[in-house]
């Protein structure tokens, strides 16, 4: 496991019926019946393993609104924003902090680009500092080295991996929901085409509403209801440190390794886009979608091995509702990190930072991170199967955009006035020849 997780009480009774049903208990679904339930609505979130314990613990815990996508800043916007309140509105704290993140680079097209996007930022109302050298050098003198540049967005943070999607998912208990763990969702029931029903491994609730947020898992069970979901997932894998550096910045990120201050003094170290391709049926499958991605991200991109293949997440198979589904036979993906990454990021992090020296390596951990073909999510109902709405595909950005994604979910299925322009997250997108348009600003 990437670090000790905290671990939560599930509901003692699973319910015959609800008004929805949220599948998967990652930070998209956990938000999803978060704010269903602070509407009043009685929620069952299904969680095939534990609460938060796949990508949504495993991530930097980033929450920003720097280099979003433009499709994706109104959304990061807004989730900052409910960041801010969840404190308040739960009594617990999620260790969310605007920190502010800090760039560095010694690469005058990359930083023509932070540039760039910060022009458009401003005109969305974001704030965002180019500094030039010199201000670079004094910002980031924990280096002890020069640099040409860098950017500094004060309103962008943080928040705790370990602990934010459990301590939401006590929230939805506290509001009248339930939650589920070791409680696999294996498929629909249907009538008349719409949603009746979802069948678990412990039970069958009624439901005319069904959330799919079941991450990299997502395609495989889109699948055995017919329906097409263009996915693929990569393996990063990153280490933490212990506390003992003093005077290093809250987060840094360069090209060579990136840095986040954890809520015991330690730090997070990662190398941004860094990650194994395990070979899978199901990314065969969605094979030419995924080529222009790949082809953008081949100097990071490295061959992996057979764990993904093994794992089932993307699996092509089909299942019956009253068998063993592969989300039963692997709990939790918790893949191996690559011992080359995890060497290789502590050996670049001590480089940059030499307060690190101070520090040893407590945890290294791996996960999957599932990603649509333009690296935009998918959130919205599926035309085809009424009631079942999709919320997966975040491509690695889900952590920091959850709450605004599950408040939108929340926002499609109680027909209020959405959050955000719900257009440019329409799944059906996908499968509508749009999937080459990779995300830009």
């Amino acid at each position: 496991m990437s670090q000790p997780l905290l671990r939560i009480e599930s509901s003692p009774d699973l319910p015959a019926e609800a008004d929805v049903v949220v599948i998967g208990g990652g930070v998209a679904g956990v938000f999803s019946a978060y704010y269903l339930s602070r509407r009043g609505l009685k929620v069952a979130l299904v969680e095939k393993g534990l609460v938060g314990a796949e990508q949504s613990s495993r991530n930097w815990g980033w929450c920003r609104q720097q280099n979003r996508d433009a499709r994706e800043l109104p959304i990061s916007t807004k989730s900052l924003d409910l960041w801010d309140k969840l404190a308040e509105e739960t009594g617990e704290e999620t260790g969310f902090r605007r920190c502010g993140l800090f760039y560095l680079s010694q690469n005058e097209a990359e930083l023509a680009g932070w540039a760039k996007w910060g022009e458009f930022a401003r005109t969305v109302g974001v704030t965002t500092y180019m500094l030039n050298a010199a201000q670079a050098a004094e910002r980031g003198q924990a280096t002890g080295r020069g640099w040409k540049g860098g950017v500094f967005s004060p309103s962008d943070g943080t928040a705790d991996p370990s602990r934010a999607v459990p301590v939401i998912a006590r929230a939805i208990i506290r509001n009248g929901g339930t939650v589920h763990q070791n409680c696999a969702a294996r498929g629909l029931e249907l009538s008349g085409g719409r949603v009746s029903a979802v069948v678990t491994e412990k039970g069958t609730i009624r439901t005319k509403v069904a959330v799919m947020a079941g991450g990299a898992w997502a395609s495989s069970f889109c699948r055995q209801l017919g329906l097409r979901f263009p996915q693929a997932s990569v393996r990063s894998s990153i280490l933490a440190v212990s506390p003992g550096a003093n005077d290093l910045p809250d987060t840094l990120h360069t090209a060579g390794v990136s840095v986040t201050r954890r809520g015991n003094g330690g730090y997070t170290l990662a190398i941004s886009g860094r990650a194994r391709v395990d070979p899978t049926p199901q990314q065969f499958r969605f094979a030419r979608e995924f080529v222009p991605m790949f082809a953008r991200r081949w100097r990071s991109l490295a061959p992996g091995g057979v764990e993904g293949w093994r794992s089932g997440h993307e699996t092509l198979a089909r299942w019956t509702l009253d068998e063993v589904t592969p989300m039963e036979r692997v709990r939790i993906l918790d893949p191996k990190p690559d011992r080359g990454q995890i060497s290789e990021t502590h050996k670049r992090a001590l480089e940059l930072l030499p307060g690190l020296r101070q520090t040893t390596i407590t945890h290294s951990w791996a996960g999957y991170i599932d990603s649509t073909p333009d690296g935009v999510p998918a959130i919205g109902e599926i035309e085809a199967v009424p009631g079942f709405i999709l919320a997966a595909g975040f491509s690695g950005h889900g952590f920091g955009i959850g709450p605004g994604a599950g408040h939108l979910v929340a926002d499609l299925i109680t027909g209020q006035t959405p959050l955000v322009d719900p257009r440019p997250y329409n799944p059906k997108r996908l499968n509508d020849a749009a999937w080459g348009k990779v995300a830009e600003f």
